[in-house]
């Protein structure tokens, strides 16, 4: 019998992103592969079942789905969707096991094989299974287009009878694949960009798409680790870098933060000071807000306003862009179960680097060195 991806509909309130996508199915019944969808998995992303049923999926019920080899999620299972998943299965999908490890020990015990997307190492092989900066991407899209909604101002220059206005100054911080979206977005509206990312590495990508990068007298070297992510600075450096940041903050209109560091709590950029400064009606997008926020004041899925600015703090931006964001995301994780599957089983692979690096869960036990050091503490 030909392996089995399963392909529940999402459960957790505000996801409407789905694993897999109709044309993505199409590719993997192209493999031998049987897949099985459940039924109105798709809707909340514009996809029907009608159209996985055109490209050779099987739409079934709930129960059904969970009888597959494979699972394919979005987001971390719930407590309901552990109870039926069986020994030998293989789970894949956003699984948050560095922010919530205690899912990677009831995953562990039901005896699956379970493999987190945003562990995916950071390699020229796995780039077609970057499902984290796929979503970045998307995220820092949406970011931009929210903060534009918000502003009581143009974005753009614009010169017309009643006189000129002037283009909206735009902040983003952090430099990663989310920011470098944000400022090729801003820029596209026609706003005035500017960023700051302490690695001195990005500099280059940040001007080259039209972004002025901001300087801070702080003396950092080698701020970028091994996967490409920002360091954590030194608490007195931390502390500096908020300050310094206090009067780039206030000339802006619109802020854009996205510093997360994985594993760890958002690092603070935006200070109440910081807000206090800002003109009245600017606008703060905290992409960080599901890890704490890099804004102090900011309330994670909330629009507040504090000292007459906008905050807010979505925590699932994709999820606001699910059509693309799916179709990106089904990209990916397709990519890494099809990368396992020789002989038309599921095999794992702990000689290779991209298996080794993303799978959390193994033969009933917690294999993740980070996961485990995390679960110790």
């Amino acid at each position: 019998m030909a392996l089995s991806i399963g392909v529940p509909a999402e459960t957790v309130p505000g996801e409407r992103r789905v694993a897999l996508v109709p044309d993505v199915v199409a590719r993997v019944v192209k493999q031998g592969l049987q897949v099985l969808v459940e039924a109105g998995a798709g809707d909340a992303a514009a996809y029907t079942d009608a159209e996985y049923e055109a490209q050779g999926a099987r739409v079934v019920p709930r129960e059904a789905v969970f009888e597959a080899d494979v699972i394919a999620k979005v987001q971390p299972p719930t407590e309901a969707e552990i109870a039926l998943l069986k020994p030998g299965q293989v789970l894949v999908g956003f699984l948050h096991p560095l922010d919530a490890p205690a899912v990677a020990e009831k995953l562990a015990a039901q005896g699956v094989t379970a493999l987190s997307m945003e562990l995916v190492p950071r390699i020229s092989r796995a780039q077609k299974m970057d499902a984290l900066s796929a979503m970045s991407a998307v995220g820092g899209y949406k970011a931009v287009l929210i903060a534009a909604n918000a502003l009581p101002r143009f974005f753009p220059l614009l010169t017309t009878a009643a006189g000129t206005i002037r283009p909206a100054s735009v902040l983003v911080l952090g430099a990663g694949v989310a920011g470098l979206q944000a400022i090729a977005t801003a820029r596209r509206l026609g706003a005035r960009v500017s960023a700051y990312d302490i690695r001195e590495a990005v500099r280059e990508e940040v001007q080259s798409l039209g972004g002025t990068f901001v300087e801070l007298p702080l003396e950092i070297e080698d701020m970028q680790d091994a996967g490409g992510y920002a360091r954590a600075l030194e608490a007195e450096k931390a502390r500096r870098q908020t300050e310094l940041l206090v009067p780039f903050i206030a000339r802006a209109d619109v802020v854009i933060s996205t510093a997360l560091i994985p594993g760890r709590r958002a690092p603070t950029l935006i200070t109440e000071e910081a807000v206090q400064g800002m003109a009245p009606g600017s606008v703060i997008v905290d992409m960080a807000a599901a890890n704490g926020g890099n804004c102090v004041l900011t309330e994670p899925d909330r629009q507040v306003v504090r000292h007459r600015v906008q905050i807010f703090g979505p925590t699932n931006l994709p999820a606001e862009m699910p059509y693309h964001a799916s179709q990106m995301y089904a990209r990916t994780i397709s990519a890494m179960i099809l990368e396992f599957v020789r002989d038309g089983a599921f095999q794992p692979d702990f000689e290779d680097d991209i298996f080794a690096g993303a799978c959390v869960t193994h033969g009933g036990a917690v294999v993740h060195e980070r996961v485990k050091s995390l679960l110790a503490a």
